[in-house]
């Protein structure tokens, strides 16, 4: 499978960190107390600058209750998901009727009909497109996205696959919850969505070489979610960077063995920023400097942590802001719930990708 084109979306409404930070300690803490100064010491060491966010900043104190929360998502999500994946195929050349398959993933709302399924009414997708929700995979998803195009492709190298994220994580931030999940994620994580067009290879575009995934053992309550009265309650467990050193080494000498390759032959790392701690641990355990997670590191202060959208938000970065020399390896990583990994080894073509 070749990687065509890989775009992503944000909000219209920008805030810095500080402006959200002020904002959020009325909605999750109310002022005053430990909680107000946890929330400012999190949201300062988060490692964002700024974040894009599906609502005005004082539309938040309003929401009612879930069910609206939810509807407020599927609105930004469907309408940022259907604007990916039109600038994806327009820089690919593509046009809707020419899509095969749509993949689609969220974990930050409900909706059914799937987004795949509005989505494909709204943009004039073929009434024969073949839809592929992936529901509860989190922050790997956009890197487990890719791996299911990868498979489908090989059977049918001829067509058109496209993968859209979409993630409305500011909906999610609950209010009555002062635990320390609830504060550290109402600072790492913003809003967004992002598209990828693929198809068989022909040596044009980026090649996904093999993928692999990996769960790992006695981890079900490292990340998720809790569904409750008042809408979906993170669980996010602070050993996460301690599972990212014990495993992700290992999983990656493995994997590119098979391949007759190690580490050193990896020229581009395209990582998902799950936060200063992880992206610190990741660099650690695969034995690589800051400068190599470079655009991973950058995302991560522009548009803070968007789940399973930002891995291809930072595909899209590398393939623009630096470009893979011809021929040389690049490996895409994530971690989810699960608790998971999953690995896609990539080869950058002769040509040119946009």
């Amino acid at each position: 499978m070749e990687i065509l084109a890989a775009r992503g979306v944000l909000p219209e409404h920008r805030y810095s960190q500080a402006e959200i930070t002020d904002a959020f300690i009325d909605v999750v803490t109310g002022r005053g107390g430990v909680e107000e100064r946890l929330l400012r010491r999190f949201h300062a060491n988060a490692g964002v600058r700024h974040r894009h966010l599906a609502l005005p900043l004082d539309a938040y104190a309003g929401i009612k209750d879930f069910g609206e929360s939810n509807d407020l998502f599927i609105e930004a999500a469907v309408r940022l998901g259907a604007q990916a994946i039109l600038e994806a195929l327009d820089s690919a050349g593509l046009a809707p009727a020419d899509v095969d398959l749509l993949v689609s993933t969220t974990v930050t709302g409900l909706a059914v009909p799937s987004l795949d399924a509005r989505i494909a009414a709204l943009i004039g997708l073929r009434q024969d497109v073949k839809r592929v929700p992936l529901v509860g995979l989190g922050c790997v998803a956009g890197a487990a996205g890719i791996s299911r195009l990868h498979d489908y492709l090989l059977g049918h190298p001829g067509e058109v696959a496209v993968l859209v994220s979409a993630e409305m994580c500011s909906l999610t931030v609950q209010r009555d919850d002062a635990s320390m999940a609830n504060l550290v994620a109402s600072g790492l994580f913003g809003d967004g969505a992002s598209a990828v067009v693929a198809r068989g290879t022909n040596g044009t575009g980026v090649e996904v070489v093999d993928t692999r995934g990996r769960l790992y053992p006695d981890s079900e309550r490292t990340m998720g979610w809790d569904v409750t009265s008042t809408g979906l309650r993170i669980v996010l467990d602070a050993n996460v960077p301690e599972v990212v050193g014990t495993y992700i080494r290992d999983d990656v000498d493995g994997f590119l063995g098979r391949h007759g390759l190690t580490r050193r032959d990896i020229e581009w790392w395209v990582c998902h920023p799950g936060g200063p701690k992880v992206l610190e641990a990741m660099q650690e355990s695969l034995e690589v400097p800051r400068e190599a997670l470079g655009l991973t590191w950058d995302s991560l202060a522009r548009i803070g942590n968007l789940s399973s959208s930002s891995v291809l938000h930072v595909l899209q970065d590398t393939l623009r802001e630096r470009p893979p020399k011809p021929g040389s390896w690049g490996m895409m990583l994530a971690m989810g719930p699960g608790f998971c990994s999953e690995l896609v080894l990539l080869r950058a073509p002769v040509g040119v990708v946009s």
